[in-house]
């Protein structure tokens, strides 16, 4: 049977009636090519020709936003910067113009504690790899609904493990809509039964997980993460290190950007990862191996409880216009 030519009305009627299950995760989405905010699910959509969508050719940023607080929001909006300047793609708004924005999805959204993503793009205009056809930037704001993790991962731990996808080279260090290798070791690590994979560089050292940053605690009690050398400088791995000073002389002895192999892991008191949605969580089993004693450790639960306590500081407060 010959495919059907739709009309624009067959095809707005075919929208209307296209609700699928998660649509109901999704709240708001700023996006410049219509010119504003929309809040029904079935129009969330990007243009084809946009190099975001068949190239990747974009940058992105994902936060927390609890209580109509963003978490480290000038940290995300500063990394953003950077990942846009290494692709030579400018934001086409300001700071102050993007802050409005951010707090206008959020606000239509209707919901205080969701996830926000925002997306620089390069914009539609062609399907080629020549980045110059494209017309013009664009920028799409999405708030979704956040759903916190079950309370027994944070009570028992999770298992982490090795990924036999390539470790990134040097783009690793930007921000950028290219995820394909991180697709790659999602997928490996839950058809595994793991809840969060981790590469392994050429040298054999770790490097990062599919969203996520990761560290251990020696039986020494040294708080390390690897080097950032081929890894994305993550927010929360970040924060967590600066959080980790207050715990020095007392939960750990040092902290350190070291390389660290799987044999050093598995040695470990304690491993941890790190993410945006989830702050930190502890690992009780890597490739098989129980980490330490099998059980979430102390500098994990502090330092849990210490992001718990920074959420109330270090946040860009949208509380005025909710």
């Amino acid at each position: 049977m010959p495919s059907k030519i739709l009309t624009f009305d067959r095809i707005v009627d075919r929208l209307i009636s296209l609700a699928r299950p998660w649509f109901s995760n999704y709240l708001a989405m700023y996006s410049s090519w219509y010119g504003g905010i929309v809040v029904d699910p079935a129009l969330m959509m990007v243009p084809l020709d946009d190099h975001l969508v068949h190239r990747g050719d974009g940058v992105f940023e994902a936060f927390l936003c609890r209580d109509w607080n963003i978490y480290m929001l000038d940290r995300h909006l500063a990394r953003l910067d950077l990942s846009a300047s290494a692709l030579g793609l400018d934001i086409p708004e300001d700071r102050a113009r993007l802050l409005e924005i951010i707090r206008d999805t959020i606000r239509a959204g209707n919901s205080g504690t969701c996830l926000v993503r925002l997306f620089a793009s390069r914009g539609p205009g062609g399907f080629s790899a020549n980045p110059y056809e494209s017309a013009e930037t664009q920028l799409y704001v999405i708030a979704t609904a956040f759903q916190p993790l079950p309370p027994e991962k944070y009570e028992k731990g999770v298992r982490l493990a090795t990924s036999t996808i390539p470790a990134k080279t040097d783009f690793a260090t930007i921000k950028s809509c290219n995820y394909l290798l991180n697709v790659l070791m999602k997928k490996e690590a839950r058809d595994a039964g793991a809840d969060y994979p981790v590469s392994v560089d050429e040298n054999g050292f770790l490097a990062e997980g599919a969203t996520e940053n990761i560290g251990i605690v020696t039986r020494d009690g040294r708080f390390l993460i690897p080097r950032f050398r081929r890894i994305l400088r993550g927010i929360t791995v970040t924060r967590a290190v600066e959080l980790a000073e207050t715990l020095l002389g007392r939960e750990i002895t040092g902290i350190a950007e070291a390389d660290i192999t799987r044999e050093q892991a598995f040695e470990a008191a304690e491993m941890l990862v790190m993410g945006t949605s989830i702050h930190v969580l502890p690992v009780v089993e890597y490739d098989g191996k129980k980490i330490g004693n099998g059980r979430p450790g102390p500098v994990f639960r502090r330092l849990l409880d210490l992001f718990s306590r920074d959420e109330t500081k270090n946040t860009e407060v949208l509380t005025a216009v909710a």
